[in-house]
């Protein structure tokens, strides 16, 4: 298993790293089997596994549940989880049982989206013995105030803010930072600016490295298409055509076979 100082050294040596988001137990056992670096849990999997329509709708024991299960499928990776909507803007007391209790879960580090006036917690996390992965650019919890899903760093005070925000969470102690939805220069820039490295999702191939949703880089959902995803696999037609085969053998009477039934 990889730890926090090994993302520094694979960006000192080079080396990208690769972090794929799960949510569960089954999929992270297989994750498990792959060299892929980490294994993030991210809150949008208040959109991916429960249905609603965006990351706000996760909650501190939801969080907790999932980190659990992908603990138990993946003991040999890194799991970093996600701090869920405004659980660090309620005051140190309430932030910190949300990293224990994600922690206790089984996560190694919390990832924290933005910056400025989450800086002073965010310190104390890691003076808790916490590490931390910071978030910038298009940062999901802030959906609404952002005027919904859009490239982050698009004009010269947006390019300002991002550079100011990474450079102060290095500064504070993070370990790595996520880069979303940023142009590629962007991207490119704030990652040979920092001694931490970058992971990027929409962010350019110029960035420490890349994260992808487990669902959406094996084609679970094809009517999500964004510029930056790659499917690798078409999951969707796989699954709906062996469910339509499974129906039709049931309806035809040829499922179960005398070999698959108990004598």
């Amino acid at each position: 298993m990889i730890n926090v100082n090994t993302f520094k050294q694979k960006k000192q040596n080079g080396s990208r790293l690769s972090m794929v988001t799960c949510y569960d137990a089954w999929s992270a056992g297989i994750l498990n089997g792959t060299d892929v670096d980490c294994l993030l849990v991210g809150d949008s999997l208040a959109v991916v596994m429960h249905g609603f329509d965006s990351t706000i709708h996760a909650t501190t024991e939801m969080m907790e549940l999932h980190v659990a299960a992908v603990s138990r499928g993946a003991p040999d990776k890194f799991i970093v989880a996600d701090m869920p909507f405004l659980s660090c803007s309620k005051g140190l007391e309430v932030a910190m049982d949300s990293v224990q209790r994600l922690m206790q879960a089984g996560a190694h580090a919390v990832k924290i989206e933005g910056a400025s006036h989450q800086l002073a917690i965010i310190r104390q996390i890691i003076e808790a013995g916490v590490p931390v992965m910071g978030h910038l650019g298009l940062t999901p919890q802030s959906i609404h105030n952002l005027g919904g899903h859009r490239v982050q760093g698009k004009d010269e005070a947006g390019v300002q803010k991002i550079t100011a925000d990474a450079r102060a969470l290095e500064e504070t102690g993070c370990f790595s930072l996520v880069l979303e939805c940023v142009p590629n220069d962007l991207g490119e820039c704030i990652s040979r600016s920092l001694s931490i490295p970058t992971i990027g999702i929409g962010a350019g191939p110029d960035t420490n490295g890349q994260v992808l949703v487990l669902h959406d880089l094996i084609g679970t959902n094809p009517d999500f298409s964004p510029k930056f995803l790659r499917r690798y696999a078409d999951v969707h037609e796989i699954i709906r055509t062996s469910v339509q085969r499974y129906h039709g053998d049931v309806v035809a009477g040829s499922f179960p076979s005398v070999e698959e039934s108990y004598g």
